[in-house]
C-alpha cells in the first residue's frame, strides 16, 4: 500500500513539473523570453472560453470575459486579453510596422505565426501591447514588472487555441455582425482598444 502512495506522489510530482514550469529560461532579456517560449509546442490549457481556449501560467489569475474579452490579474498588475475569432476564421495577416520611438518593438514571426510586442513609455508607466496567435495581451505596468509581463503573456498567446467548427457556427449564426471592426485587432491604424481605455481601466480598479 505504501508503494503505490509513493509512486502516486512520484508521479504526481512530474505532471507538476512538466505541467507547470513548462521551461526554464532566463527572463532578464524580453528577446530571449519571448523566443524560447514560442518556439516551443505547448499543448497545455486550462481555461476554456467560446471558440478558444489557452493556458494561464502559475501567478496569473483569470478575473471574467465579456465576450471575446478576458480580464486576467497578476502581481497588482490587470491584463487585458483580445481574442480575434474572425481574423483567425478568415486567416487575416498581422500588419505592423516596427516603432523606431518606443521603448521596446519588435515583429514575431515564429511557427508561421505573425505578432508583434509594442511597449511605450507613458506617464511613468509602460503600456505593453504583445499581439501574436490572433490574440493581443494589453497591460499598464511599473517598468520592473515588464519582464515578468512578457514571460506570462508569451505563455498565454503561444497556448491559444481556437476551435473551428465552433467558430464557423457563430459565424453562419451572425453571431459576429458587426463586430468585425472592434475585433480585427491587427489593422494598420490599430483597434478600438487605445492607450486612452487601457488606462481608463486601470484607473477603474
Amino acid at each position: 500500500m505504501k508503494k503505490v502512495i509513493l509512486l502516486l506522489a512520484l508521479l504526481t510530482c512530474v505532471f507538476l513539473v512538466t505541467g507547470c514550469t513548462m521551461v526554464r529560461i532566463d527572463t532578464s532579456s524580453i528577446d530571449n523570453t519571448i523566443n524560447v517560449i514560442l518556439s516551443k509546442e505547448n499543448k497545455l490549457y486550462n481555461r476554456v472560453g467560446k471558440g478558444y481556449k489557452y493556458y494561464i501560467p502559475r501567478g496569473v489569475i483569470y478575473i471574467d470575459t465579456d465576450e471575446f474579452n478576458d480580464k486576467l490579474y497578476s502581481n497588482g498588475n490587470y491584463y487585458y486579453l483580445y481574442i480575434d475569432a474572425i481574423s483567425y476564421y478568415y486567416q487575416k495577416k498581422v500588419t505592423y510596422q516596427k516603432n523606431e520611438q518606443a521603448f521596446y518593438s519588435k515583429i514575431i514571426h515564429t511557427k508561421n505565426k505573425d505578432g508583434y510586442v509594442e511597449i511605450i513609455e507613458q506617464d511613468k508607466k509602460y503600456l505593453v501591447r504583445f499581439a501574436y496567435n490572433y490574440a493581443r495581451i494589453e497591460t499598464l505596468v511599473d517598468k520592473k514588472d515588464i519582464n515578468n509581463v512578457i514571460l506570462n503573456a508569451s505563455y498565454i498567446l503561444s497556448t491559444v487555441k481556437f476551435n473551428h467548427n465552433v467558430i464557423k457556427l457563430m459565424l453562419d449564426d451572425e453571431y459576429f455582425t458587426n463586430k468585425e471592426e472592434s475585433y480585427d485587432l491587427f489593422n494598420s491604424t490599430g483597434s478600438d482598444f487605445n492607450d486612452k481605455k487601457v488606462v481608463e481601466a486601470e484607473s477603474d480598479n
